[in-house]
């Protein structure tokens, strides 16, 4: 049964079902560009994907319109994969449990995928229609956007003609981008050092740090919430009741700020009480201190005492003291959040890091960070800040060679088309600005000189979170924007 069938336009959101209803997180992706590259065929586009799954699909342009220059029209087609702690689901095999409340389309318990899945939707709208007035068109959908941009790297830049690009991957509706900013993962390794549990008497705990919101580490960076793995290690630096270190973990996408994290710790059975007092302490400090930006969170003791050595799992190994010590300063250190604000355009976060995960893997403690800067030197000097704290703690932090920027551009007659249109429409003028998240435009920029570009798109709301939804009304009318924009191009 058809969720989204009475909604308009019903076109865009027949597909956008059918998008959520296949597997798509980032290294996933082929099954929907199966889909996809075989749907066009069967329409009579040309279609090519490449080793990538990178999609790109050309129309003719509508009737007098043949010999216009060509137009691109951007996507990804790979979503963030988050879900709820309490939530079971496969995002490698299940398709979304979306529904309707309101004027939003949601997932229950997961990211719905919205970024960018409606903007696939749309494009797939585009192509099939062929009542529109169009100029050529070169819809590119890519994979891989939301763990490092590889898709759109892969694309070979020979398959396509077009000058003018038009990326549909803002999620504010009458905001159009000119500008965005570039990034680098950094991970960072500590060797762990164990040792054998200290004696057999002791109660095993975890301290679960969580009901925080979450959201997108470029576009939510500056709104001051709460990350758990922060959180994590400022609890653990702050405990005077002596404890042990079993493992610890938290988030589970560097690109979206981690809403959960947790360490298993062994304590002695006659210090239970007093870290239960302890841990309630840190929490009621926390409450009052993200009252207004994260009131949700809570700091969490669970567990009872294990008894004696016959109760107490076989081999159990713990952090060694200098390990231990390490690890909590790794946490409690890293940089997060906003490094520097823009001094051109005022309020847009310039520079920013999100210690996104926190995992114990084949004997190291691993830490991953999303740096992001719409100023080259900047993204480097904090890179190198965190290879520095690194090397201090007797870790090594990798970057990686990252994905560029997308300047501003002073001249641009695809943004003047763009605000003619809107302001023709509603009657008001739409907003420029850059952004602070990362988009495929500089990617884009970089392989082909001389694009004149832009990126829009509606509004959606808490974005890499699994409180995700796309506003159906404002879908609506982007669509119908955007037709009128390419009716005029």
């Amino acid at each position: 049964m058809a969720i989204l069938k009475d909604l308009r336009p019903a076109d865009v959101f027949s597909y956008f079902e059918v998008i959520c209803s296949i597997p798509h997180g980032s290294w996933n992706e082929k099954a929907l560009s199966d889909h996809i590259l075989g749907w066009a065929r069967d329409l009579g586009l040309e279609a090519v994907q490449d080793e990538m799954w990178n999609l790109v699909i050309k129309k003719p342009g509508s009737a007098g319109r043949e010999d216009f220059a060509p137009v691109m029209i951007q996507a990804h087609i790979d979503m963030v994969c988050e879900k709820n702690n309490d939530v079971e689901f496969d995002f490698e095999t299940q398709g979304l449990d979306i529904y309707v409340d309101g004027d939003f389309v949601k997932a229950r318990g997961t990211t719905l995928g919205g970024d960018n899945g409606i903007a696939v939707a749309m494009a797939m709208a585009i192509l099939a229609d062929n009542s529109l007035e169009h100029p050529p068109l070169e819809i590119v959908l890519t994979t891989v956007e939301e763990a490092g941009m590889d898709g759109a790297r892969a694309v070979d830049a020979g398959l396509l003609s077009g000058k003018r690009f038009i990326n549909v991957d803002n999620a504010e509706e009458g905001v159009f981008l000119t500008g965005c900013a570039g990034g680098a993962a950094v991970k960072i390794s500590l060797p762990l050092a164990d040792m054998p549990l200290p004696g057999a008497d002791f109660a095993a705990f975890t301290i679960f740090v969580g009901g925080l919101k979450g959201g997108h580490s470029g576009m939510d960076i500056h709104l001051e919430r709460g990350n758990s793995n922060k959180i994590l290690g400022r609890v653990l630096a702050s405990l005077k009741t002596p404890f042990h270190i079993m493992d610890v973990a938290g988030g589970s996408k560097d690109n979206a700020i981690p809403r959960e994290a947790w360490a298993k710790i062994f304590v002695k059975p006659a210090d239970g009480g007093a870290l239960a007092l302890e841990v309630a302490e840190i929490e009621a400090a926390l409450k009052a201190e993200f009252k207004t930006a994260d009131p949700g969170v809570f700091v969490r003791l669970d567990g009872k005492p294990m008894g004696r050595q016959s109760s107490l799992p076989s081999g159990t190994r713990v952090f060694a003291p200098e390990t231990k010590e390490a690890a909590i300063s790794l946490l409690l250190l890293t940089p997060f959040g906003v490094d520097h604000f823009s001094m051109d355009f005022p309020g847009l976060v310039e520079t920013s890091n999100n210690l996104g995960v926190v995992r114990v893997i084949d004997g190291e403690l691993v830490l991953t960070c999303a740096v992001r800067s719409s100023v080259e030197s900047r993204k480097l000097a904090l890179c190198q800040r965190i290879e520095r704290l690194a090397e201090a703690l007797g870790a090594k932090a990798t970057v990686s060679d990252g994905y560029p920027g997308w300047a501003y551009s002073p001249e641009s007659a695809l943004r003047e088309t763009f605000k003619k249109v809107y302001f023709e429409k509603y009657g008001k003028d739409a907003t420029i600005v850059a952004i602070h998240a990362g988009l495929e435009c500089g990617v884009f920029a970089e392989k082909i000189g001389g694009l004149d570009m832009i990126s829009f798109g509606p509004n959606m709301f808490d974005l890499h979170t699994p409180d995700e939804r796309v506003s159906i009304s404002s879908v609506e009318r982007c669509y119908d924007f955007f037709k009128s924009v390419l009716k005029v191009l």
